[in-house]
């Protein structure tokens, strides 16, 4: 039987490769061989971002229950003071916040000061489209539409410490590149660790073996691509079991966070990583201490908590900050949910974190406090918090370069 030749299109999509963003620039994403420091790897900053997509309902996370008007705005779905004692309640913050008892496993983090709180943030942008809101937090350029590569990109861009360009320097943990990482700089996007490698799938072209596969591929893209892919198989992340007692719930979110702990732990050079969970539009039977959101809440906070835990003392370098591109409407709706909202809260984690404690002014919760008569009040730009993380933590010289149009405020002193 005659061989059929391999086509780049044929190969796009018949091989199975978890790398770098080859849609997008594929002979920029791997340009240069990675030559690491042990030793200086130890203490480098590392950044985690976690994007909740779909707008999660930052009142429902860190629970306003000391604002008079909260629980008379939500008659169903409002969670119970723990001020009111019996069943289960919100657990209290500081007499005034409290977290959602299905982020229990976040409780501890917090009480050790490691764990705090915005509320009242978000994009100063007012649309509630989710494409577009999504869109500016992800390119940190809200309202512009012009910027054609992410936040978490222009920091590698502009980052002065870099000797080289590493392969594993920014790493997602998802099907595609996120708008965050897209942009110049080398970032790789992979579902699973075992599958960055040149495979061949069912249905390929008679006669193409996976070797003649590999050997197009190679032909197609640079042999840095190679490079990765042997540099990932003698780190062997995979080796790298949960410590210190860490039980990572088996949903899809909460096995990247534990690749990601694999990642951090097998040294290779991580400073950014990503990961998402989709499915915060709760527009209808949203629920209060249990149901759809509860739920959803849960996998969160115990796939970060045990992030946490399995990292352990290596958490002393580590910050992770969440976002969603707005928040919910403060009224719940005929469906028992809350639609499309403006200002929400994020979490940030980390060793270098000043936690126990809810940041941001909060606008409250009145008629003549909310935005456009129905909405959490936005205080806090989410720019102030990546800024104040990118300075403070990942060691930036100019935010300005990395969030066009921005003028950086007065930190928050979250770290």
């Amino acid at each position: 039987m005659p061989r059929v030749p391999v086509s780049r299109r044929f190969f796009l999509k018949s091989a199975g490769v978890a790398a770098a963003s080859f849609g997008v620039v594929p002979p920029f994403l791997l340009r240069t061989a990675y030559a690491q420091n042990p030793a200086a790897s130890k203490n480098r900053p590392i950044l985690i971002a976690i994007f909740q997509r779909g707008a999660a309902d930052g009142i429902s996370m860190v629970v306003p229950f000391g604002d008079p008007h909260y629980a008379s705005l939500r008659p169903q779905i409002a969670l119970p003071s723990p001020l009111r004692g019996g069943g289960e309640t919100t657990l209290d913050l500081d007499g005034y916040f409290g977290l959602h008892p299905a982020l229990s496993s976040l409780k501890p983090i917090y009480d050790a000061g490691h764990l705090a709180m915005v509320q009242a943030v978000g994009s100063p942008d007012n649309t509630r489209s989710h494409f577009d809101a999504q869109d500016y937090m992800e390119s940190g350029a809200p309202g512009n539409k012009s910027v054609s590569d992410g936040w978490l990109n222009r920091y590698m861009q502009t980052d002065p410490r870099p000797k080289g360009s590493a392969p594993f320097r920014a790493i997602a943990m998802s099907t595609n590149m996120p708008r965050s990482l897209l942009g110049p700089a080398p970032a790789l996007a992979m579902t699973k660790i075992q599958d960055f490698d040149v495979r061949g799938n069912q249905g390929r072209a008679p006669g193409n073996s996976n070797s003649e596969i590999y050997s197009a591929f190679e032909s197609m893209w640079h042999n840095e691509t190679f490079d990765a892919m042997k540099m990932l198989k003698d780190a062997n992340p995979t080796r790298f079991q949960p410590e210190n007692g860490a039980i990572y719930p088996s949903q899809p979110f909460s096995q990247s966070l534990l690749q990601i702990a694999q990642i951090i732990k097998a040294d290779v050079g991580l400073e950014v990583a990503f990961a998402d969970l989709s499915g915060w539009d709760t527009h209808a039977n949203q629920g209060s201490v249990a149901g759809q959101l509860s739920n959803r809440l849960r996998e969160f906070g115990d796939g970060i908590a045990a992030l946490y835990r399995d990292l352990g003392d290596r958490m002393r370098n580590v910050v992770i900050v969440t976002m969603t591109e707005f928040g919910r409407s403060i009224k719940q709706n005929g469906s028992g949910g809350t639609d499309h909202g403006h200002a929400s809260a994020l979490f940030m984690a980390g060793g270098p974190v000043k936690g126990g404690k809810v940041y941001g002014k909060w606008p409250g919760l009145g008629p003549n406090q909310l935005f456009e008569g129905r909405d959490l009040a936005l205080t806090t730009d989410f720019r102030d918090v990546f800024a104040e993380i990118l300075t403070k933590h990942m060691q930036t010289a100019d935010v300005a370069k990395v969030f066009p149009g921005y003028t950086p405020r007065q930190s928050l002193g979250i770290l």
